[in-house]
C-alpha cells in the first residue's frame, strides 16, 4: 500500500525527467546559437533566446506551445507598462515612482486568470523595459519580445520532433497500482471481518493512503491526456483516449466507497449487541462479498476474466441481501438492524456498478 505514493525523489530522476532535460538543454544551446539570425532583433540580446526555451519546455507539446504562448503575451503585457513607464519618466516623473508604478500594476494584471504562465511575467518585463531600455526602450523591447518568441518556438520544435513525450505507460501503470491497492484494502478488511477481527484503524489509515494515491494517479492520467494532444506518437496509439479517464473516475468511486465501507463495518462491529447484528453467517456472506469485489476491482480492464469476477462478485453481493432481508423479515421490530447492513451492500454495489464498464469493455485491454 505503501508503495501507491510515488516518492517525489523519483520524479526527479526518471527517465522522461533526464530525457526533458537533455531535450531543454540542447534547445536552450541551439536558439542561443542561431538567435543573431533572428531578423529585427538586436544581437546583444541573444540571451533572451534560451530564456524563450525554459518557458515552453515542459512534460507535453500542447503545455508547451500554451505555455509559451501565455508568456509571450504576458511580456508584450508587461512591456507594454514599461513603456508607458519611460514616457512618464520622459515627462517627469520620478524614476523612483516609475518603478514602483510598474511593480503594482504587473502585480495586480498577474491576477487574470487568463494570462495562465504569463501572469508571473507582467511585472518582470516592465520592470526590464524600465531600467534596461536605456536610451533605446524601443528597441530593447523589440529585441527582448522577438528574441523570447524565438526562443519559445525553438523549444516547442524540439519538444515535437525530439522524442515527442507520451505519457500513457505511466498512466496506465498508476492506474493498475491503484486497482491493486483497492483489492487489497478490500481483501484485508474481508479477512479481519471473517476472523471476527476487524481493527478499523488500520482500515482507515488504508483509506487515507488510498485518498492520496488517488491524487497522485489523478495528476498522472491528466498528464497522459494531456501527452496525446498535437502529438503524433498519440494518434498511434490503439487505447480510447478516454480510457484512463473513465478508469479513474471508477476507481475513484470505488476509493470513496472504500472509506465509506470501513466507517459501516466499524459501526457493525464496534457494537455491544455485535453477535446479533452481525450473526455468523451474514458475516461471513459480508466477508465473501468483499473479497469477491476486491478481485473484480484489482483485475485489469478488459482482460478474460475480468467478467468472470464481475460474476462472482454480483452473486456475493445478491447472496448477502437475501441473507440480510431474511433477517429483516425475521427481525421486522428492528429496522435499524436491517438498514445498518443494508448499508454495506449498497456500499458494495457501488463499486461494482462503477467498475462495470470496465470490466465489460475488451477494447480498453492494454496493448504493447
Amino acid at each position: 500500500m505503501a508503495s501507491l505514493v510515488r516518492p517525489r525523489w523519483r520524479e526527479a530522476a526518471s527517465a522522461d525527467r533526464l530525457l526533458l532535460a537533455f531535450k531543454t538543454a540542447g534547445a536552450a544551446a541551439l536558439a542561443w546559437y542561431l538567435a543573431p539570425l533572428v531578423p529585427f532583433a538586436q544581437n546583444e540580446y541573444s540571451y533572451y533566446a534560451p530564456l524563450g526555451v525554459l518557458v515552453s519546455m515542459y512534460p507535453t507539446i500542447a503545455r508547451s506551445a500554451f505555455s509559451g504562448l501565455q508568456t509571450l503575451i504576458g511580456l508584450a503585457v508587461g512591456i507594454g507598462l514599461g513603456l508607458g513607464a519611460q514616457a512618464l519618466v520622459g515627462i517627469g516623473m520620478p524614476r523612483i515612482i516609475a518603478v514602483a508604478a510598474v511593480v503594482g500594476l504587473g502585480v495586480l494584471l498577474a491576477g487574470l486568470r487568463s494570462l495562465g504562465s504569463g501572469r508571473e511575467w507582467v511585472a518582470i518585463a516592465g520592470l526590464f523595459v524600465l531600467l534596461l531600455g536605456g536610451a533605446d526602450p524601443d528597441g530593447y523591447s523589440s529585441s527582448y519580445l522577438i528574441t523570447v518568441a524565438f526562443g519559445v518556438l525553438v523549444g516547442v520544435v524540439v519538444n515535437l520532433v525530439v522524442i515527442p513525450p507520451l505519457h500513457l505507460r505511466q498512466a496506465e501503470d498508476r492506474l493498475v497500482a491503484l486497482r491493486a491497492g483497492l483489492g487489497d484494502a478490500l481483501r484485508e478488511m474481508a479477512d479481519a471481518l471473517a476472523g471476527h477481527a476487524f481493527d478499523p484503524e488500520p482500515a482507515r489509515a488504508a483509506a487515507t493512503r488510498l485518498a492520496d494515491a488517488l491524487a497522485d494517479v489523478r495528476e498522472e492520467v491528466e498528464l497522459a491526456d494531456e501527452s496525446r494532444r498535437y502529438n503524433p506518437r498519440g494518434r498511434r496509439s490503439s487505447l480510447p483516449r478516454d480510457a484512463h479517464q473513465r478508469r479513474l473516475e471508477a476507481l475513484a468511486v470505488a476509493a470513496e466507497a472504500t472509506r465509506e465501507l470501513t466507517a459501516a463495518v466499524a459501526e457493525l462491529t464496534e457494537a455491544d449487541d455485535v453477535d446479533e447484528r452481525l450473526p455468523t453467517d451474514v458475516r461471513h456472506s459480508l466477508a465473501t462479498t468483499i473479497r469477491a469485489v476486491a478481485g473484480m476491482v484489482s483485475d485489469r480492464a478488459g482482460t478474460d476474466t475480468a467478467a468472470l469476477r464481475l460474476d462472482d462478485a454480483d452473486a456475493a453481493l445478491d447472496d448477502y441481501v437475501a441473507r440480510v432481508s431474511r433477517m429483516g423479515v425475521e427481525n421486522s421490530e428492528d429496522r435499524a438492524v436491517t438498514l445498518d447492513r443494508w448499508d454495506a451492500g449498497v456500499i458494495l454495489r457501488r463499486v461494482i456498478d462503477a467498475c462495470r464498464p470496465l470490466a465489460e469493455r475488451a477494447e480498453d485491454r492494454p496493448r504493447g
